[in-house]
C-alpha cells in the first residue's frame, strides 16, 4: 500500500505516565509491547545517497517490506511509504543480496501502537531512549502531541539512523546498529 506518511517523533521520559495519558485521551492499545527487528538494506550507498529506506521489518512474527522515498522535513516529517506484508522476511533478504543488496543499517526496539479512529501513537523502547511518533493529519498531530504534553520545538523529524548517528557521536560509540546487543 502507498501512502503519505506524516509524523513527528518525540522524546518519552515517563514510559508509564504517556501510556496514562493515552488511555484517559480514550486511545486503545491495539498491538501491546512487541519486539521489531528492522534491517535497512542499500547496494554501496545508492538509496542512502538519493534519501531513500529499503526495509525489511519483522514486528513479532509479522514481516513487512517497506520501501521510503526522502522526506520533506518542515515542521512534520512527510515522505510516501509503500509497504506491504511479506511472508517470508530471511527469503526476502536472499533476494536482496543476490540483486546486490547488503544489510547496511540493523535497528530494533520495543513498540507498542495506539490509536484513536483517527491517527496513531507508537511508544518505541530503543537502546538508546525511548521515543514517541505521532502519525496521522497534520492538524491532528499537533492536537495530539499538545494533549499529552508535547511542544512544538520538542518534535522530532530525524529517522532512527540519524538519531543513531548523533547518539554514536555523543557517547563516542563504535556500534555500527543500533540493537540491544550492540549497546548495553
Amino acid at each position: 500500500m502507498m501512502a503519505n506518511e506524516v509524523e513527528i517523533k518525540f522524546i518519552v521520559h515517563d514510559l508509564d505516565g504517556i501510556r496514562n495519558r493515552l488511555r484517559e485521551l480514550q486511545f486503545k492499545e491495539q498491538t501491546p509491547r512487541t519486539n521489531e527487528m528492522n534491517t535497512l538494506f542499500d547496494r554501496g550507498a545508492e538509496l542512502r545517497n538519493r534519501g531513500e529506506i529499503l526495509r525489511i521489518r519483522k514486528y513479532g512474527d509479522k514481516w513487512t517490506l517497506t520501501h521510503k522515498v526522502k522526506s520533506k522535513n518542515a515542521r512534520h516529517k512527510s515522505r510516501v511509504e509503500t509497504e506491504t506484508t511479506v511472508a517470508d522476511g530471511e527469503a526476502l533478504e536472499q533476494v536482496f543480496r543476490s540483486l546486490g543488496f547488503e544489510p547496511s543499517f540493523r535497528y530494533e526496539k520495543f513498540r507498542s501502537e495506539w490509536r484513536d479512529g483517527k491517527g496513531h501513537v507508537v511508544i518505541d523502547e530503543t537502546p538508546i531512549g525511548n521515543f514517541g511518533e505521532i502519525e496521522g493529519e497534520p492538524n491532528w498531530i499537533d492536537r495530539v502531541a499538545e494533549q499529552i504534553g508535547i511542544q512544538e520545538r520538542d518534535y522530532i523529524t530525524k529517522s532512527y539512523g540519524e538519531l543513531f548517528s548523533d547518539w554514536k557521536q555523543s557517547h563516542q560509540s563504535d556500534a555500527n546498529n543500533m540493537t540491544f546487543a550492540e549497546i548495553r
